[in-house]
């Protein structure tokens, strides 16, 4: 009787594992959360402001929001759209970092 042998290509054992995809961040997702978080996170202090006056944060806003003077319409809706940005800002710089480095460490 003559043995049959397989070339070790064709030979497989175990049950072969899925490939495991590497996790990334959404860019979209995260403008959208950040920018939403932060403009939460201005309204809030707005109004924590108005409510509380003599713990007033306004201050402190001017470095953070170039233009902004308390408390006009058109100064509110500038914060807003600075918010706004500053989320975006974040997510297009830090999402597609992030995602390099853990594609290369994965």
């Amino acid at each position: 009787m003559a043995e049959t042998t397989m070339p070790p290509s064709a030979i497989t054992s175990g049950v072969p594992l899925p490939a495991r995809r590497v996790p990334h961040i959404p860019i979209f997702a995260l403008g959208m959360s950040l920018s939403t978080f932060f403009i939460v996170t201005y309204v809030l202090c707005i109004v924590f402001d108005l409510w509380f006056p003599e713990f007033a944060m306004n201050p402190v806003w001017s470095p953070l929001l170039p233009g902004f003077t308390w408390l006009t319409w058109s100064s509110f809706f500038l914060g807003l759209a600075e918010a706004t940005s500053y989320g975006w800002y974040i997510a297009l710089v830090f999402g597609p970092l992030h995602n390099f480095f853990i594609s290369r460490y994965r």
